[in-house]
């Protein structure tokens, strides 16, 4: 794997075949624009191909795992048919290509994780989570639909009751509460999470490889079986930025208020 190809991912080799992937845009709490989130959707393809990595521990730079999409990459999806078909292709890479990695991936959330960030702190295969960190799915919130991860693993993870409670209002969630919920596999103090999701890659990455790789293989079977729902949330999200409710959610969260919704 051509590690300089990554821009806006840090991709540093650890002994034993363990690849820590940092997510690094810190100065915007590594907020997705275009190029990152392109680079976000296709490093799992590339992880799966590389002979020298046995497992992948992702996390974010400074303060936050990721504050989602940039604010001025929504503005230019909004009404724009283009970006939007481009972007629900992306959304699909980002989702399948994580699921078809043959190798384990843990990301160990060391603060906010919303949005684009979500979707991988959640489609990891174990995910170590700050105590304090925030987790949510804002989407309804901005005005479009809960789309690019959220219908195929929240009810996995947590139940519906509970993922339709947190979708449809928007409300984030602690790292205590998310392990509580199921929604992420353990929570702790924030300066043991990258400890602790290194040390259990190297577990991993010693383990019996085809064992390990065969049964993610298995339990991701309960994600392709939910392909067919992940596809059409991803369909109606981008549906949705084409309508007007987009524009009163990215005005509100840039002026720090309420949305108003007609």
């Amino acid at each position: 794997m051509d590690l300089a190809r990554y821009q806006h991912l840090t991709l540093d080799r650890q002994p034993g075949g363990v690849l820590l992937i940092t997510l690094n845009r810190p100065d915007v709490l590594n907020a997705a624009h275009e190029e990152m989130h392109t680079e976000m959707a296709t490093i799992w393809a590339d992880v799966d191909q590389d002979e020298e990595t046995r497992v992948a521990v992702v996390t974010g730079a400074g303060r936050a795992f990721s504050a989602g999409g940039d604010l001025a990459m929504v503005e230019r999806q909004i009404g724009s048919y283009d970006l939007v078909t481009r972007m629900l292709k992306e959304m699909g890479d980002l989702v399948y290509n994580m699921a078809a990695c043959e190798k384990p991936i843990i990301s160990a959330i060391n603060g906010v994780a919303v949005g684009a960030g979500l979707v991988v702190a959640l489609l990891a295969d174990i995910s170590i989570c700050a105590d304090d960190a925030r987790l949510g799915d804002g989407h309804v919130r901005l005005g479009v639909a809960a789309g690019d991860h959220a219908a195929i693993i929240w009810p996995l993870l947590c139940g519906l009751a509970k993922a339709k409670y947190h979708l449809l209002t928007g409300e984030m969630v602690t790292g205590t509460e998310a392990e509580r919920i199921g929604l992420v596999s353990r929570a702790l103090p924030r300066e043991q999470v990258l400890p602790e999701a290194m040390r259990v890659a190297n577990q991993l990455a010693s383990g019996p490889q085809q064992a390990i790789r065969l049964t993610k293989r298995a339990l991701n079977g309960w994600l392709r079986a939910a392909g067919p729902i992940f596809d059409q949330s991803a369909a109606y999200e981008m549906l949705t930025f084409l309508g007007d409710d987009i524009k009163e959610g990215l005005a509100s969260l840039r002026e720090k208020r309420e949305p108003r919704f007609g």
